[in-house]
């Protein structure tokens, strides 16, 4: 088996618990991206990932977060980022040199197209929205933004934080200031946006 030559920076995110460890490559496919709140939900057979779980046997990781070519991961608060920050690098390097498995083939094969055929067009156009104009910015901060739900009475779309934004001191503002003003002007249905709680 060949070995990859793997090579990782890691970014600050708005999070001051959270690190981005950002790869050479993509490690999942387009669109997609994988929040795990604690270790039991590594084994989630919708999303089971053998490298979230190895994260969690550090014991400072509270927060895997995984998408396009970068994992975040959110560590407790009495624990520096100087102080693992090279463990953690080197755990990873030597996870993806190895070739070892980010998911389960089940993680990948039950996971689906953000626009599905059965999806409103209010609700496509949020979809695409948020996935063209909100998930590039909300992903160079080491977090994601999915969508969630549409009450067409109310006019409110809930959307899931995950990765860094998940805790995030900033993240209601930008929820707020940023993503409802833009969902709001660019959809006349849409009144208002609230974070949805995993």
């Amino acid at each position: 088996m060949l070995k990859r030559n793997t090579m990782i920076y890691t970014e600050l995110s708005p999070n001051p618990n959270s690190m981005k460890f950002v790869l050479n490559y993509e490690i999942v496919p387009e669109g997609l991206s994988f929040d795990y709140p604690n270790k039991a939900a590594t084994l989630d057979e919708k999303k089971a990932s053998p490298l979230a779980s190895d994260l969690f046997l550090f014991d400072f990781v509270e927060r895997v977060f995984i998408s396009s070519n970068f994992i975040t991961l959110t560590k407790r608060e009495d624990i520096e980022w100087e102080e693992v920050i090279g463990d953690v690098r080197k755990f990873i390097k030597i996870y993806f040199d190895e070739n070892h498995p980010v998911f389960t083939k089940s993680t990948i094969d039950s996971n689906t197209l953000i626009v599905q055929g059965n999806d409103s067009p209010v609700v496509a156009k949020i979809k695409s929205t948020l996935d063209q104009y909100v998930r590039p910015a909300v992903e160079s901060d080491g977090g994601a933004i999915n969508y969630s739900s549409f009450d067409e009475e109310s006019g409110t779309v809930k959307v899931l934080l995950q990765g860094s934004c998940s805790g995030c001191p900033s993240a209601s503002m930008t929820l707020k200031a940023g993503i409802e003003r833009l969902l709001t002007s660019m959809i006349p249905e849409v009144k208002l946006v609230e974070a949805d709680e995993l």
